[in-house]
């Protein structure tokens, strides 16, 4: 019997996992469903990258009318400077002004040069985001047909992305305001209360809570319970017992992780249940955020600051104004495109930055909206309470 309980104690032992391992897979798992999220938006973005590059790049340029036209409308206008001299050089710009207002990119532009890798990559990032800037835009007809292909699946997995970031923020954001009104609450109360009463005070309250008391005690402090018939007594004591009992509970113990850690099927079912429920959990923490409209101004502005000092390293052209002029248009997925960039892979890396930075842009919207509702309700009650005719 003891060799058949050594064999069990072993058999135990070795079924159960190790605590770091276990604590490795419940943080792997608890990670799975928004990294999945994220790899998804990566992989399509890819994938659109080589199939736009593919397609577009490989178009084949061909001299159409309005080429031909403007090449000879351009050698008239040369030809009548060169005979006429005293023409004057103002009305010579606007004839050039106006000519050139009527070419378009894609005569004097490689498309291999445009629809690079890089080029594509930053086409997708901004169909999916719904910028939008304008600078680069398919020309063949199977390239417009793909491209709205393309944003219809890639928008949704954009906006799940967005919503499911967002829930982490807004846990962010929520925890870090209660923690600095909590901060902020003690420090008020440390300044109202004098040191030697409070101390007394909690000492007291910490007594009262944590020591429990004993049947002796509960019975002294009844004192019409000595005074009644035995029956009745004992009735009495009882269910002051079961009140007592049920104010301090003790841990259950929980016999399903017996059965869990003995059976890794079961213990495998129980894990991909969770993570199901992950999955089905996605936006709730982003409709219970409740902080100021005003703290989240601010750190859309912060954000956007940090990024518009960054920018200028390497877009020359662009000063810190222009910078958070474009970064805003960006985070608000307006993309006028009046702002070109230079090097728009190098805008790339900041990928993540505008992620984060729609998520933050889409919560201040989000409450932005709740504080319109709560607005409109607060003025049509009183509107109501006003001229409504009081019932006699």
């Amino acid at each position: 019997t003891k060799l058949k309980k050594k064999s069990e104690l072993r058999m135990a032992s070795t079924s159960q996992p190790p605590r770091g391992k276990a604590a490795c897979k419940k943080i792997f798992w608890a990670v799975f469903p928004h990294a999945c999220f994220i790899l998804s938006l990566v992989i399509y973005a890819f994938l659109g990258a080589l199939m736009f590059s593919h397609i577009e790049g490989n178009r084949k340029v061909n001299l159409s009318e309005e080429y031909r036209k403007f090449l000879q409308n351009l050698w008239h206008i040369s030809r009548n400077l060169s005979d006429n001299m005293t023409e004057n050089e103002e009305i010579f710009k606007e004839k050039i002004h106006a000519l050139l207002n009527t070419a378009e990119r894609d005569w004097f532009v490689n498309p291999k040069d445009i629809w690079t890798f890089f080029g594509s990559l930053f086409f997708c990032c901004t169909v999916f985001t719904t910028v939008g800037y304008g600078n680069t835009y398919p020309v063949t007809r199977i390239g417009k047909y793909l491209c709205m292909l393309y944003a219809l699946f890639g928008i949704p997995l954009m906006f799940l992305v967005l919503t499911d970031m967002g829930d982490i923020l807004a846990t962010v954001l929520s925890k870090s305001y209660n923690e600095f009104r909590k901060l902020q609450s003690k420090i008020l109360a440390s300044k109202l209360c004098s040191g030697s009463t409070c101390m007394k005070s909690r000492a007291q309250s910490k007594a009262v809570i944590n020591e429990p008391l004993t049947i002796m005690e509960v019975l002294k402090s009844q004192p019409g319970v000595k005074k009644k018939p035995v029956k009745y007594r004992n009735a009495e004591i009882f269910e002051m017992l079961i009140a007592r009992e049920n104010e301090h509970p003790k841990p259950a113990r929980n016999k399903s992780i017996e059965r869990w850690s003995s059976c890794p099927e079961l213990a495998r079912g129980k894990t991909m249940s969770r993570v199901i429920e992950n999955f089905d959990k996605i936006g709730k923490q982003l409709e219970k955020l409740d902080v100021p409209i005003v703290l989240m101004v601010l750190v859309i502005f912060v954000y956007i600051s940090c990024a518009a000092a960054i920018l200028p390293n390497w877009e020359t052209r662009l000063d810190f104004q222009e910078a958070f002029y474009f970064c805003f248009i960006t985070l608000t997925t307006i993309g006028f495109g009046d702002t070109k960039l230079e090097h728009p892979k190098f805008f790339l890396f900041f990928s993540l930055y505008i992620i984060i930075g729609m998520e933050i842009v889409f919560i201040a919207f989000k409450l932005g909206q709740d504080r319109l509702i709560g607005l409109y309700k607060k003025v049509i009650s009183f509107c109501g309470e006003k001229k409504m005719p009081s019932m006699k």
